[in-house]
C-alpha cells in the first residue's frame, strides 16, 4: 500500500471515527453490550456439567466476550455506519473523488474494526486473569480467529446494509445474523452442548471458524486437520462476503 492510499485511508478513518463518536447509541452498542453480554452467559454455563466435557467456564466466557465483541462492536455498528452514511449521500460524494470503493468502505469500517480488536484483546486479557481461563496454549489461532471473525463481521454488515432501508431498520436487518451466530457458532452456549449433526451444521456458519479458532487458541485442543478446514470455511465465506459486497452494496439512498 502506498503512502497515498494510507494517507487517504487515515483521513477517510478520522472523519469516520468522528462521526462515530457522536452517535451516542452506537457507541454505547459497541462499548458496553460485548462488556456487559458474557456475564448474563455465566448462569447459563452452571446448567451444563462442563467437567464432563473437559470445558473450562472461564475458556467459555472469554470465547462468549470476543464473539460478542464481533457481533456488537463491529457487525451490528457497521451496518447501522453503512447505511446511515449512504442514505446521507456521503457515500455518494466520496465516490466522485480519488478514493476507490474499496478505500471507501476500508475506511468506513477500519475505526470499528480497530474498535473491536482493541475490545477483543481487553476482553481476553481481562478473562484470561479474572476467570481462570489461563494462558492460550497456541495463541496464533486465537490470532487466526480474531483476524476471519473482524473481517467477515465487516464484510457481512456491508453486505447486511444493502438489503437495509434506513437507519432505524438496521437493527431489524441485523437480528438474523446475531440470533443465528449467539445459538449456532459457539458464543451464547457451548456448540458441544448441542447435537452432534446439528453441532456439524452449527459449523458451517459465517462466525463459527472465527470463534473455534479463537477457543482453541486458549485450548489447543483442534488438531491440524481441524484447523485446516476451519481456516478453508473462514476463507470461503470471506469470498462469497466479498463478491457478494462488489455486486449487490448500494452507494446511493434506496427510493
Amino acid at each position: 500500500m502506498n503512502t497515498v492510499v494510507t494517507a487517504r485511508l487515515r483521513a477517510l478513518s478520522r472523519a469516520e471515527l468522528l462521526l462515530f463518536g457522536r452517535n451516542r447509541s452506537a457507541v454505547l452498542t459497541a462499548l458496553l453490550v460485548p462488556l456487559a453480554l458474557p456475564v448474563t452467559v455465566r448462569p447459563a454455563l452452571d446448567q451444563f456439567d462442563l467437567k464432563e466435557k473437559g470445558l473450562n467456564a472461564g475458556t467459555l466466557m472469554l470465547t462468549a466476550a470476543i464473539g460478542f465483541s464481533f457481533l456488537f462492536a463491529v457487525y451490528s455498528s457497521l451496518v447501522g455506519a453503512f447505511v446511515a452514511r449512504r442514505e446521507e449521500l456521503v457515500l455518494k460524494r466520496l465516490r466522485t473523488g480519488e478514493l476507490s470503493d474499496a478505500e471507501i468502505l476500508a475506511g468506513t469500517a477500519l475505526p470499528t474494526v480497530c474498535l473491536g480488536l482493541a475490545q477483543a484483546l481487553l476482553l481476553a486479557v481481562g478473562c484470561a486473569v479474572l476467570l481462570d481461563a489461563g494462558a492460550p496454549e497456541a495463541p496464533y489461532l486465537t490470532l487466526l480467529g480474531l483476524v476471519f471473525g473482524l473481517l467477515l463481521s465487516a464484510a457481512l454488515a456491508a453486505l447486511t446494509s444493502a438489503f437495509t432501508r434506513t437507519t432505524e431498520s438496521a437493527q431489524v436487518t441485523a437480528l438474523p445474523l446475531l440470533f443465528v451466530s449467539l445459538l449456532g457458532s459457539g458464543i451464547a452456549m457451548p456448540a458441544d452442548t448441542l447435537p452432534h449433526r446439528v453441532a456439524k451444521v452449527c459449523e458451517l456458519l459465517p462466525l463459527s471458524p472465527a470463534v473455534r479458532l479463537v477457543r482453541a487458541g486458549w485450548t489447543g485442543e483442534m488438531s491440524a486437520f481441524q484447523v485446516l478446514g476451519a481456516v478453508a470455511t473462514a476463507l470461503a465465506w470471506t469470498l462469497v462476503a466479498v463478491f457478494a459486497v462488489r455486486r449487490w452494496f448500494r452507494w446511493e439512498p434506496r427510493r
